[in-house]
């Protein structure tokens, strides 16, 4: 199987924009939708697993298993998971891999607690998870501190890993519209004005990583309500748009993906093996 990883020589990356509901990304994600409309890109519209929180859907992303079964079923449960995820299968296939996220991926998917000094910033090419991190904290974060990096730097900081470590798949992650969806709700010209910006910011990014040969899914873990929350059933709260940059095959527009699906998506273009324990099918062939 190592070999396998080693000779198909894929690469992915994955953009996860925390809380942005399908409207604002169809309606303020204007280069997205030109890369759709000039067949550069495709978009499906995804549901994320329940409860459409933060953390059970970044667990789930990463092990395509429901919360009721990984068992983070809350912000408040964040802990290193025994499940298998991408970041492990991706390394049992001889992948490099590479996060730039918010310090709760590297808890659920490397070591837990987080500890500032020691996983901030770290290169461990001997690692069977997370090869090259680089996380945040938001500490500090409320209403009235947004505590969030700029996006531009966070897309810049994974460009560097993957010119500097040659990354066979890296995370990025980022809270920014979360946030700001938080704050404001979504009925408003700040949310406007955010989703345009983060549109700008990700276009300036996404040509040079195609052109580092990188297949890559744009996205979000779930979506927000118009008050600005999320947690619950309705679509305004778990639907999102998938956005794919690549050759694989798909599925007819008007599909609804499952999240669950996701993770052996991209294992399956990555060459690495689908653990036993993902049980949907990838969506991309």
């Amino acid at each position: 199987m190592q070999d396998q990883g080693k000779a198909r020589q894929n690469k992915l990356l994955l953009i996860i924009l925390d809380g942005v509901p399908w409207t604002n990304w169809r309606r303020y994600f204007g280069c997205m939708e030109g890369w759709v409309a000039s067949g550069d890109a495709r978009v499906w519209r995804m549901r994320a697993v329940l409860p459409s929180m933060s953390g059970p859907c970044y667990a789930s992303i990463h092990t395509g298993v429901a919360p009721q079964e990984h068992g983070v079923l809350s912000n408040g449960m964040i802990r290193r998971l025994d499940h298998a995820d991408i970041f492990g299968q991706a390394r049992l296939a001889g992948g490099v891999t590479g996060a730039v996220t918010h310090s709760w991926w590297s808890e659920l998917f490397n070591r837990a607690p987080f500890d500032c000094l020691r996983d901030i910033e770290y290169d461990e090419p001997g690692s069977q998870t997370i090869n090259h991190g680089r996380f945040h904290t938001m500490t500090g974060y409320d209403e009235k501190n947004q505590a969030t990096p700029c996006d531009a730097d966070l897309f810049a900081t994974l460009s560097m890993l993957c010119q500097r470590h040659g990354l066979t798949y890296g995370l990025l992650h980022t809270c920014t519209l979360d946030s700001m969806g938080h704050r404001y709700g979504h009925d408003c010209s700040e949310m406007d004005h955010a989703c345009a910006l983060m549109d700008a910011m990700l276009a300036g990014f996404l040509p040079k990583w195609l052109e580092m040969g990188y297949e890559v899914i744009v996205t979000a873990d779930h979506g927000q309500s118009l008050r600005g929350h999320h947690g619950g059933t309705g679509e305004d709260q778990r639907d999102v748009a998938l956005y794919y940059f690549g050759p694989g095959a798909g599925p007819a527009p008007d599909t609804v993906l499952d999240q669950l699906s996701l993770a052996p998506t991209i294992l399956s273009r990555l060459g690495a093996p689908i653990a036993d324990s993902m049980k949907a099918k990838p969506f991309l062939s």
